[in-house]
C-alpha cells in the first residue's frame, strides 16, 4: 500500500486550509495573518519586558520607518512593508543562523507564501527590487532599534550587525511591548487603513 504524502497544510482559525507547498490567495485572510504574527516572538523570545516583541509589532515599525525613509512613497509599498514578514504567520520567525542551517528550502517556501499574500491584497507577486531594498533598509533600522532597546545589544554591537541608522530615522520611536491582542488589533487596523487608501 503506497504511503500518503506528508501533510503540508495548516487549518487557520478562519477555517481556511492553507497548503504551504502550494498556497493560493483565496486561502489567505488578514485576520489569520494578524493573529499569527501577534503571537510569534522575534529574537526567539530573548527580549526584555513582560510581553514578547512580536513579528506584528516589528511589521508595524518597519512600515512606519519606510514612511520616514520615503515620505512620498506609494501606499501600496507601505502595505508591502507591513506584510514583509507575513509568511511567518505560518512558518514562524527563524533567526538568520537557523535559516542558513535549513538551507534554500526555507527561502523557496517563503517566496511562495509571499507571492500568494501579495496577490491576495492587490500587490504584485514580486515587488520591484528598488522597493524591496528600501523595505530591507527599514527592516535593518528596526532590527538595530530592537537590538539596542530590548535585546541586550550595545550600540556598537548592533551597528556591526545591522549598520548604525541616521538618528533622524529613529527620533521619537520607542519599541512597544504590549499584549498580543492589542498588537493584533493595531496590525489589522493599519492594514485596513492602507487598503482603503488604495481603493
Amino acid at each position: 500500500m503506497p504511503k500518503s504524502p506528508p501533510r503540508a497544510w495548516q487549518r487557520m482559525l478562519s477555517g481556511r486550509r492553507l497548503d504551504l507547498l502550494d498556497p493560493t490567495p483565496v486561502d489567505i485572510e488578514i485576520e489569520d495573518i494578524a493573529h499569527g504574527l501577534a503571537f510569534v516572538a522575534r529574537w526567539n523570545g530573548q527580549t526584555a519586558g513582560d510581553f514578547a516583541y512580536t513579528v506584528a509589532e516589528h511589521s508595524l515599525l518597519v512600515e512606519t520607518l519606510l514612511g520616514r525613509l520615503e515620505p512620498g512613497i506609494d501606499q501600496k509599498w507601505r502595505l508591502a512593508a507591513l506584510l514583509h514578514d507575513a509568511p511567518e504567520y505560518v512558518i514562524g520567525d527563524m533567526i538568520s543562523p537557523v535559516k542558513a542551517a535549513v538551507g534554500p528550502g526555507y527561502g523557496a517556501l517563503d517566496e511562495r507564501l509571499t507571492a500568494a499574500i501579495h496577490i491576495r491584497f492587490g500587490l504584485p507577486a514580486t515587488i520591484p527590487v528598488r522597493v524591496k531594498r528600501k523595505i530591507k533598509k527599514a527592516d535593518r533600522i528596526s532590527a538595530w532599534m530592537e537590538a539596542t532597546q530590548i535585546a541586550g545589544f550595545t550600540e556598537t554591537e548592533a551597528s556591526k550587525f545591522f549598520g548604525r541608522p541616521d538618528p533622524g530615522m529613529t527620533d521619537g520611536l520607542v519599541i512597544m511591548l504590549r499584549p498580543p491582542t492589542e498588537t493584533r488589533k493595531a496590525f489589522t487596523e493599519r492594514h485596513t487603513e492602507l487598503m482603503e487608501a488604495l481603493s
